[in-house]
């Protein structure tokens, strides 16, 4: 058993199946589970996620040896001034966010000295959100980054890697700054094309909107899945990686003109080297065992009692 007592703060996707991995690895003796809306902690309650349920996320962490904020990032930083005051001394806290500087200043300002923040990312997810998505191999086999800042104490930078591998993760640390612009080029701007495509087909006036889903290519398809993703975790995303992200979209859009160009003029050369690249890519992802077109971006459910 790692830890006493973990307190999880939101218990959407990525919250659920930490509680999910968490018991069924008897990781903790107690889940505290908080979460803003009451419904959503009845939810929570209903599914048996936890042993302690509270709108008060200061109650929550109360005696937490392990705090982890799986809210949307927009909500970190009050978060971080409620919970400050109750954090024992030694109380690690971590957090599940896709923006790493944002996290960092946010909620890194606010605890308490002898309080170790160790931000991390998993690298996991499905186009499902709330307690009832989770379930307990979502993180089996897929990478979680953790962004510590310089002078971090050592052994609470480890103990929140071996929480994440005990999960089923691989962990990698890697500076704030450069993982904001991986996952900008890597996920963001990805969900910003797909929200854009889905919008731009829901708007056409000359194909209708049973046309579009009754004759819904792969890419199509493909991209309502990514499209279908928390809408408020996604605004929280763009709006505090708006950096990273608009300088991977503007590399995007000058590539975008000159495949656009290349179009218009029938350059087919430039168009067969540009495919025969990409084709390299996907080769490598599936060789690197990322790649499925199963449901839940391929992520098993396996027969342990916590699927949906």
């Amino acid at each position: 058993m790692m830890f006493d007592k973990i307190a999880l703060i939101g218990i959407g996707l990525i919250g659920s199946s930490i509680s999910h991995a968490v018991r069924r690895k008897g990781l903790a003796r107690e889940i505290a589970i908080s979460t803003r809306r009451a419904d959503t902690l009845e939810e929570a309650r209903a599914l048996g996620l936890g042993t302690q349920y509270t709108l008060d996320a200061a109650e929550a962490v109360k005696g937490a040896d392990l705090v982890v904020l799986a809210a949307p990032v927009g909500a970190y930083e009050a978060i971080a001034r409620t919970i400050a005051p109750h954090l024992a001394p030694g109380t690690i806290v971590t957090d599940v966010g896709s923006v790493k500087r944002h996290v960092l200043s946010a909620v890194g300002p606010h605890l308490p000295e002898g309080v170790h923040f160790v931000p991390g990312h998993p690298m996991a997810g499905t186009e499902h959100s709330g307690p009832g998505a989770g379930f307990a191999s979502l993180f089996a086999n897929r990478w979680t980054i953790l962004t510590p800042e310089p002078g971090t104490d050592p052994k609470a930078i480890e103990t929140t890697a071996a929480f994440w591998r005990a999960l089923g993760a691989d962990v990698e640390l890697m500076d704030a700054d450069h993982h904001d612009l991986v996952v900008a080029i890597t996920s963001h701007v990805p969900h910003l094309i797909a929200y854009n495509i889905v919008g731009t087909a829901d708007d056409l006036e000359t194909v209708t909107k049973s046309e579009v889903i009754k004759f819904s290519a792969g890419g199509f398809r493909d991209f309502t899945r990514i499209a279908a993703s928390d809408p408020v975790m996604w605004r929280d995303v763009f709006l505090t990686n708006r950096e990273a992200v608009l300088e991977m979209l503007g590399r995007f859009l000058e590539d975008l003109s000159t495949l656009q160009r290349a179009v218009r003029v029938g350059d087919g050369e430039a168009l067969e080297t540009l495919f025969t690249r990409t084709r390299a890519i996907r080769r490598s992802i599936i060789d690197a065992g990322q790649e499925t077109d199963a449901p839940d971006f391929g992520r098993a459910h396996e027969d342990d009692g916590t699927s949906r």
